[in-house]
């Protein structure tokens, strides 16, 4: 399409540049080459988490770093499907194709990770990892830092320095890019020695597993080794998720600890042995919680069937994992192991696509029977759609946000009476083929301030353009990788500050940003209450879920994952006779509802939906819990849905809300 081409110019502007680092450094495929002679450099690796994504807090990954001295790496993990086809939407448009925030985030860091001697490996180089470079370079220079930032990212070319484009595969070079795992960076680790490590698209899992592999000797058919590496990477990769972060939930008693305990969340770090002993941890005494169940349900985060959890290097059977409490601030893990087969012979390659223009508005009623004037005012959006451009009224979803936007309360309207609601938010999305649709939806939303019900207020409205990341698998040997190196350069005008000693530039930076904090947040003295101990769940009579299990939510494009994990393990066995594939696709089907008051047509709709709807439950032993997919229910995904919740974050609640009886 004549859209895709403008990152074809913008890469073929800069082909000049790459063969000459191509002609510099080794092209390699990514069929996979045991390594020569792997020395083992430590006993053990401290690998840290300071981010778990891209709008992660730069002072969190400080404390981190300023806390936990025995770290030897620190990675952010800053790329999602969500990111990569922003970054790629900006590129188009003549922006930055690395992450922007990358130079905060170095600034930040880079003075007392490079006292400290802790290298920063990220993914935020994102489609242009050589900008990447090029800006953590002036920086380091402006604060007369000398280090080395190497950088490995997807190639465009192949061993012979031909363009890898092809009908297979068409390569970054129209804004397509694949999952690496961890090989190209443990060669910059292995031959380079870098303080930064940047890269394009690489699997989060192998951003922390590599420098376990580097510094503890293992070669790519450890597999026993690989798979409990992979094991810590995986709960390491979101971060404080692992820590208490996104897991407290007042009125649950499992999961109820006061708010001020989140305000000194510490991010996670693993220790590794070379034997591939794996313990995480948090920061000594700090707050949030480290347990069985939050490791629980990391491990169970957006893995799919757990007995084949799919990485470039590895695919991992998680279904015996165990965890064991060792400290408030430690917990050992055990139990990973290599599937069959244990390594994919294909990579994962996404690449853009258009999904069409969003156009959507929100309009707030308020008082007596607002909820009926907000239909009445999503009748008349939907009535002028058709009378413009008839037939595309189907391409609107409308809810109230507040009432039923997020469908927690189900289908069963009747426990939110609408004589209770007097605050309504009415939102419509749609989702269309031309831009002019799209256009056209804004006018007519905006409308209702003088054609619609009485006591309409705070319109909001917009339209864009969406793109979509849709998937490929590629055979290994068609795709490429490449890396380059670079020392920063202190300018000789600023010889003199140059001369500052490296531990002095360190001090006043760290001075600098704890400053910044030292007033606020300070590290907390209050003791976590302990949660009750778990009780077995009463039989034969009706209870919400959330009374016998907890859940996480996580999406892969238009597929839902979420976890069912027992307060108390034994009520497992009762669960599995109650979570069925039925009675989790009736669960989720208000999700396919068009509008917040469905007509006889609009019921059709979400039925003849639900007959794409599949349900996949998996059993995971090692925890005593239950792992669902549920696929075709995201409304297309993250990138082009039309929900005010467009990665089903939520949906983790949907099912807990759900009343069950379980069997005796």
């Amino acid at each position: 399409m004549a859209n895709l081409l403008f990152p074809c110019y913008s890469y073929a502007l800069v082909r000049s540049e790459f063969r000459e680092a191509v002609a510099l450094e080794e092209v390699q495929n990514c069929v996979v080459k045991l390594r020569s002679n792997p020395q083992r450099h430590r006993n053990k690796v401290y690998v840290g988490c300071g981010a778990g994504f891209g709008g992660d807090r730069p002072m969190a990954a400080l404390k981190l770093l300023e806390r936990v001295e025995e770290l030897n790496y620190i990675v952010l993990e800053c790329l999602a499907e969500r990111t990569l086809a922003d970054r790629y939407r900006v590129m188009m448009s003549g922006g930055k194709g690395f992450d922007p925030r990358v130079k905060e985030w170095l600034s930040v860091l880079l003075p007392l990770a490079l006292d400290r001697g802790v290298c920063i490996i990220t993914n935020m180089g994102a489609i242009d990892p050589p900008g990447a470079q090029k800006e953590i370079l002036n920086l380091a220079s402006n604060l007369g830092l000398e280090i080395t930032v190497a950088i490995a990212y997807e190639s465009l070319f192949s061993h012979s320095g031909n363009s890898v484009l092809s009908n297979e595969s068409s390569g970054v070079g129209q804004g397509r890019s694949t999952y690496l795992g961890a090989a190209p960076i443990v060669h910059c680790l292995e031959n380079y020695k870098p303080h930064v490590v940047i890269t394009s698209r690489v699997a989060d899992a192998a951003l922390f597993l590599a420098p376990m592999v580097y510094e503890l000797g293992w070669d790519w058919n450890d597999f026993e080794e690989l798979a409990q590496g992979t094991l810590a990477s995986h709960l390491l990769e979101c971060g404080c998720q692992l820590t208490g972060g996104y897991f407290t939930h007042p009125g649950d008693a499992y999961r109820d600890f006061s708010f001020e305990q989140l305000l000194d969340l510490s991010l996670p770090y693993a220790e590794v042995s070379y034997k591939g002993e794996v313990c995480v941890g948090k920061e000594k005494d700090s707050g949030g919680l480290l347990s069985y169940s939050t490791c629980a349900e990391q491990l169970l985060y957006e893995v799919g069937d757990p007995a084949n959890y799919i990485t470039p290097d590895l695919v991992v059977d998680f279904s015996d994992v165990q965890f064991h409490q060792i400290s408030k601030d430690k917990v050992h893990c055990k139990g990973a192991k290599p599937s069959n087969p244990c390594r994919p012979e294909k990579l994962l390659q996404l690449f853009p696509n258009e999904s069409g223009w969003k156009g959507w508005g929100e309009i707030s009623y308020g008082g007596q029977e607002c909820l009926r004037r907000a239909q009445a005012a999503e009748y008349l959006v939907r009535s002028w759609m058709d009378e413009r451009y008839p037939g595309i009224e189907e391409k609107i979803v409308a809810y109230i946000m507040g009432y039923d936007s997020l469908k927690a309360i189900g289908g069963n309207k009747d426990s939110c009476s609408a004589k209770e609601v007097i605050d309504a938010r009415l939102r419509m999305d749609g989702l269309f083929d031309q831009e002019e649709h799209a256009d056209g939806f804004v006018q007519e939303f905006i409308a209702l301030y003088t054609n619609g019900p009485a006591g309409g207020g705070g319109i909001s409205t917009g339209q864009k353009k969406e793109v979509i990341l849709q998937k490929l698998l590629i055979d290994r040997e068609n795709i490429f990788w490449q890396v380059n190196v670079k020392n920063s350069i202190i300018p000789s005008s600023e010889n003199q500050s140059a001369n500052i000693e490296k531990g002095q530039v360190c001090t006043i930076q760290k001075k600098k940003y704890e400053g910044s904090y030292a007033t606020g947040i300070q590290r907390l003295t209050t003791n976590l209450k302990e949660p009750p101990s778990p009780v077995s769940a009463p039989s034969g009579s009706e209870i919400a879920l959330y009374h016998v299990a907890h859940s996480r939510a996580g999406d892969k494009g238009n597929d839902l994952n979420l976890s069912i994990i027992p307060h108390f393990p034994d009520d497992i066995g009762r669960l599995r006779n109650v979570i069925t594939p039925h009675w989790v696709k009736n669960a989720v089907s208000p999700l396919l509802e068009f509008s917040s008051f469905p007509n006889d047509q609009a019921t059709q709709c979400p039925n003849n939906l639900l007959e794409h709807v599949l349900v996949e439950i998996y059993d995971v032993p090692g925890i005593s819990s239950l792992n669902i997919v549920v696929r075709n229910i995201l409304d297309g995904g993250v990138n082009c849905s039309r929900r005010i919740d467009r990665h089903g974050k939520t949906l983790s609640d949907l099912i807990l809300s759900q009343k069950v009886i379980l069997p005796l």
